[in-house]
């Protein structure tokens, strides 16, 4: 893959979350904050964004979003590695209750 495409790549992406971001912050605050992962003052920012602001804070080179989900844990329940597929929805429910209790700290 080329730098260039990779940038555009991230414009791309960058777009796509931050038009996600405000249209869950503007359809359920909390839910947002929740899946997000972001501060009130982040939600209430992204929520007034206009489009062009939108535009420009993408079309940088940095990936915006990133993986909230940084220890080994949670990886491992989420992909049921080793497991069958019969603790599947029980790993999910685990790694949400993690990822939930995360939120909360941060808060």
């Amino acid at each position: 893959m080329k730098t260039e495409q990779i940038l555009a790549e991230i414009r791309e992406a960058n777009l796509s979350y931050l038009m996600l971001a405000q249209s869950l912050i503007r359809s359920d605050r909390e839910q947002a904050l929740f899946r997000l992962g972001v501060t009130e003052e982040t939600a209430a920012l992204i929520g007034t964004l206009t489009s062009a602001q939108m535009m420009k804070i993408a079309a940088g080179n940095t990936l915006l979003c990133r993986f909230r989900m940084d220890d080994d844990m949670v990886w491992n329940l989420l992909t049921n590695h080793g497991k069958g597929a019969a603790n599947d929805g029980m790993s999910r429910l685990h790694a949400s209750i993690l990822l939930a209790g995360r939120h909360q700290d941060a808060a």
